[in-house]
This record gives C-alpha cells, sequence and structure tokens, in this order.
C-alpha cells in the first residue's frame, strides 16, 4: 500500500467506526477516537473493564494520525498547521499542564485543552496501521447491505423486487518453506442459485446502504445459506484441482532432505549418548523435525476473509 491508499483506508475506517475528524490533510487526520475505535486501538482494556463495571461516561482519546510524513513534515515547516499546536506544546502549556496535575490530579479531557496528543505514523507494516486492519477486519466481518435505487426512476406506488446474494471472500493459501496468497470473490443468488466470481469487484460499483430502502420488497429465497456455502466451496474445489501442485512436488523433495540432513546430525548423538542424556537428546530431535515439517511441508488453506448478505436489484 502507498501513502494513498493508506489514507483513503483510514478516512473509511474514522467514518465507518464514527470518529470525530477534528482536522484533517492529505497527510494527517486528528481525530477524536469514539468508543469502539477507541477500545480496538488504544489498548486500555483496564479503562474499558471500569467503564463497563461502573457504567460512567467514557472519555475517549484523541490521536494525530500521519499517512504521509514526509508530507506532513513540510506542511509543519512551511507553517501549515498540521496540528503543530497539539503534537508540540510550549513550555508554558506544559507547565500549566503540570500545576493543574498537582493540585487536582486527574484533569477532564474537555478541561485539559492543551493536553499532547499522542502521535502515530502509519505506513504498511507498522504496528497501529495493523491494528486498524484488526479492528476493520472483526467489525466488517459480517454485514447486511441494500443497494440504493436510483430515486429518479422510482415510482411511488410500485415497489422494486430486490434478491439476496451471499458474497463471501476467500483466502487460498499455497505454503510450504516459500508462501503465495490469492483472493478470490464469490456471489450465489439465493433465490436462484446463480453464482459469480470477482463478485465484491460488482459490489464496487454500487451504492450500499444498511437501511432497507423505502418501495422495495425481498424476492422469496429457494436456496438456504447452508446451500449456497456448499456451493461456494464446490467452485473452489473445482478452482483447486485445476491448479499445477509442481510446487508442492518440489517442496516434498526439500522437505525429505532436510529431515536426511538432521537425522544423520542427531542419530549418531542418540547411539552414543548415555542413558540418562539419550530421552533429553530423542525430544530435541522429534522438535526439530516437527518445527523442519512445519517449515517445509507443502499445505493448501483456504479461509473466508468475510462475508455477507447484499440485497441487490432485480431476480436473478
Amino acid at each position: 500500500m502507498n501513502e494513498k491508499q493508506v489514507h483513503k483506508f483510514v478516512q473509511r475506517y474514522l467514518e465507518t467506526t464514527d470518529c470525530r475528524i477534528i482536522e484533517k490533510s492529505p497527510a494527517h487526520f486528528h481525530v477524536k477516537l469514539s468508543p469502539r475505535a477507541d477500545r480496538d486501538l488504544t489498548n486500555r482494556p483496564f479503562y474499558w473493564s471500569f467503564v463497563d463495571r461502573t457504567g460512567a461516561d467514557p472519555e475517549t482519546m484523541s490521536m494525530l494520525l500521519v499517512t504521509d510524513k514526509q508530507k506532513y513534515e513540510t506542511s509543519i515547516n512551511n507553517g501549515g498547521s498540521g496540528n503543530g499546536a497539539a503534537a508540540a506544546p510550549s513550555s508554558q502549556d506544559e507547565a500549566a499542564n503540570a500545576a493543574l496535575g498537582r493540585s487536582l490530579g486527574y484533569v477532564h479531557g474537555t478541561l485539559h485543552t492543551s493536553m499532547r496528543v499522542p502521535r502515530e505514523e502509519l505506513h504498511y507494516g507498522s504496528r497501529k496501521l495493523e491494528q486498524l486492519f484488526e479492528s476493520a477486519k472483526g467489525g466488517g466481518s459480517y454485514v447486511c447491505l441494500f443497494q440504493e435505487p436510483d430515486k429518479r426512476g422510482i415510482h411511488p406506488h410500485q415497489s422494486t423486487a430486490y434478491t439476496a446474494w451471499l458474497g463471501v471472500n476467500l483466502k487460498i493459501e499455497f505454503a510450504c518453506d516459500q508462501k503465495r496468497e490469492e483472493i478470490y470473490s464469490i456471489g450465489v443468488s439465493l433465490a436462484t442459485g446463480q453464482h459469480i466470481e470477482q463478485f465484491h469487484d460488482r459490489l464496487l460499483e454500487l451504492r450500499l446502504t444498511p437501511r432497507l430502502p423505502p418501495n422495495v420488497h425481498i424476492a422469496k429465497n429457494a436456496v438456504s445459506l447452508h446451500k449456497a456455502a456448499a456451493m461456494i466451496e464446490q467452485t473452489m474445489e473445482r478452482r483447486l484441482k485445476s491448479y499445477d501442485f509442481n510446487w508442492a512436488v518440489s517442496a516434498a523433495v526439500r522437505l525429505q532432505d532436510e529431515l536426511n540432513t538432521i537425522e544423520h546430525y542427531y542419530d549418531p548423538l542418540i547411539q552414543s549418548a548415555e542413558e540418562e542424556h539419550r530421552a533429553a537428546i530423542q525430544e530435541q530431535y522429534e522438535r526439530r523435525r516437527n518445527e523442519i515439517r512445519w517449515q517445509y511441508e507443502p499445505r493448501v488453506a483456504v479461509s473466508a476473509i468475510n462475508c455477507g448478505i447484499f440485497h441487490l436489484q432485480g431476480i436473478r
């Protein structure tokens, strides 16, 4: 992911989780986190445990999320806003905060206006961006959305038929001492049983909403969710059978070579070891064999990334 893609993802995440964006630029966001985002991103389990037990109103944290460090620093150096005041408070502000802390202890965030805002630099591979990915994955694993109809074509006394689709995004992982992943998106109509690939790409062309639009009725399902899921599994099985698995044969050869190597190393040790040490060496040998198998043994894993029920216009 480049800086623009990270920035776009972060903005979508903040909007979806109802965070309040105080200030933003093409390189940063200064935000007041929502309770959900605060729980997922700030690592404050004891605080949230206290809030849950007592029912107190939560005080969420503010954050400065930098998505393009170079552009952000240039903006600051050129006198741009960029939340520089919050990121670098003056010595007078710090002295005032220290005095308030000594006199009053904890000061509520709404009063502590010059409090230093934690800064997080977001780039692909950064710890905080991984937290955002995990939060988005956990919150968006299952969705139920409706296509927004074209309002210009709606007749106030007509009802438009919608079809429910089961859409699943899948990850195929080919693993040995090397690794490769592929992403597939499949949709199955619960009305007709039709299934299409690249379903996610089609959804990106539509406007979707979690609310049922007016003048819409849902067609009766002829396919159960269980059967639709089985159809997706069968589609993936057919696809996997068409793959070239020479990579697995090569990996199996490398696995056997590694097993032979450690066998030649450990066999003499075990044979020559004294009785009281032989069990420990044998245990070490088995542990090393298991590690080699985990690293080299070829395997294919298919997992669902996320899924949802999508109600789309028309019967198909």
